[in-house]
């Protein structure tokens, strides 16, 4: 789903641990690193997405996380000229406009399950210190991860502290 702009609307979700780290995943076909994310569908609210997403992507629910935030508003990058597609006819899709999600994940590891979709978008994943991802990054998406992991950790740093304590 495009908005007018281009932006395909989409929903990134950080996973924090008991120990304050992130899920940090490896994808299959593009063989990046990247948090889990994905596109929204017609009629979906971004938490319907994000659940949905959290679901297909690494097999957990609702009932495997607390939401610990979600960002105000909308981050946006814009892909590389090579990377700019066509969605459907006359749509072009120029990048990607998100709302990000920090989840705290209340169950065991055990339950994060990459393999439920019959097209898995990764093939293994990790966990990985909170400010990692933004060095691994592919370059153009950089800067939404930095302001990203900046908002959601600003609100909830007592509970990050917290956790990296035990």
């Amino acid at each position: 789903m495009l908005d007018s702009a281009g932006y395909r609307l989409n929903v990134g979700i950080v996973i924090v641990n008991g120990e304050g780290d992130v899920l940090w995943a490896h994808r299959t076909r593009q063989g990046g690193w990247q948090f889990p994310q994905g596109g929204m569908q017609q009629g979906e609210t971004p938490e319907q997405a994000m659940y949905r997403e959290l679901h297909e992507e690494v097999g957990l629910t609702a009932s495997d996380v607390d939401i610990w935030g979600v960002t105000r508003g909308w981050l946006r990058y814009r892909l590389p000229e090579k990377m700019i597609r066509s969605n459907q006819p006359g749509q072009i899709c120029i990048g990607q406009k998100q709302k990000w999600f920090l989840l705290h994940l209340t169950s065991d590891e055990s339950v994060v399950n990459t393999s439920l979709s019959p097209k898995p978008e990764f093939k293994e994943w990790r966990w990985v210190s909170y400010w990692y991802p933004v060095t691994q990054i592919i370059d153009f998406k950089r800067s939404v991860y930095k302001r990203m992991l900046k908002d959601l950790s600003v609100p909830h740093a007592d509970k990050m502290r917290q956790l990296r304590a035990h």
